[in-house]
C-alpha cells in the first residue's frame, strides 16, 4: 500500500517535532529579532519558557552545539535541519548561566537534554528568553504547521512537517 499511496498522493504523513523547553508556545512572528521574526532562519516557532531546559525535539545527530550553550543545531533523523536559540543576544553571555549536556556529532533521542539554563539569571540580566526553534531546511518540506497558542511541556507536538 505505501506504493499506492505515493503514487496517488494519500498517506503524507506529518513529522513531528516536540517542544525543546516547557512554555507557552508561540508564533515564530513574535520574536523581536529579525532573524527569527521575518524566518530569514527559517520557519518555525518560539517559546516563551517556564522551564530551564532545552531537550531533543526528535530523534538526531547534534551538529553544532555552541560553546556558550546558548543555541545547538540539529539534523533530526527526519531530515530537519533545527536551531533552537535560547533567548535573545544570549551569545554575549559568554556561557553564563548555561551548562552543556551535548556535544558535536552526538546521536541524541527525543527529550534527551542538550542544554540546561539559567532563565530567571538571564532574565535578571535584561536578556529576552524567548526560545525561537526554527527549521533551516524548510524548503524541503511542502509544509511546515506550527502549533502554537498554547501551553506546552516539553515533549508536547509544536511543529508538524510535511514532505
Amino acid at each position: 500500500m505505501g506504493f499506492l499511496n505515493k503514487l496517488f498522493g494519500g498517506g503524507s504523513s506529518e513529522i513531528e517535532l516536540k517542544a525543546p523547553v516547557a512554555g507557552q508556545a508561540v508564533p515564530v512572528s513574535e520574536v523581536s529579532d529579525p532573524t527569527f521574526g521575518e524566518e530569514i532562519l527559517g520557519k518555525g516557532i518560539a517559546i516563551r519558557p517556564t522551564g530551564n531546559q532545552v531537550c531533543a525535539p526528535c530523534d538526531g545527530t547534534v551538529d553544532m552545539m555552541f560553546e556558550t550553550g546558548h543555541a545547538v543545531s540539529m539534523t533530526g533523523v527526519n531530515g530537519a535541519e533545527i536551531l533552537i536559540h535560547v533567548g535573545l543576544e544570549t551569545v554575549s553571555l559568554g556561557g553564563k548561566h548555561f551548562t552543556v549536556h551535548a556535544a558535536n556529532g552526538d546521536s541524541v533521542k527525543a527529550g534527551q537534554l542538550l542544554i540546561e539554563f539559567d532563565r530567571e539569571a538571564i532574565a535578571a540580566e535584561g536578556f529576552d528568553t524567548i526560545t525561537p526553534m526554527v527549521i533551516c531546511n524548510s524548503d524541503n518540506f511542502k509544509e511546515v504547521k506550527t502549533y502554537t497558542g498554547a501551553a506546552v511541556a516539553v515533549g508536547d507536538k509544536v511543529i508538524g512537517l510535511v514532505k
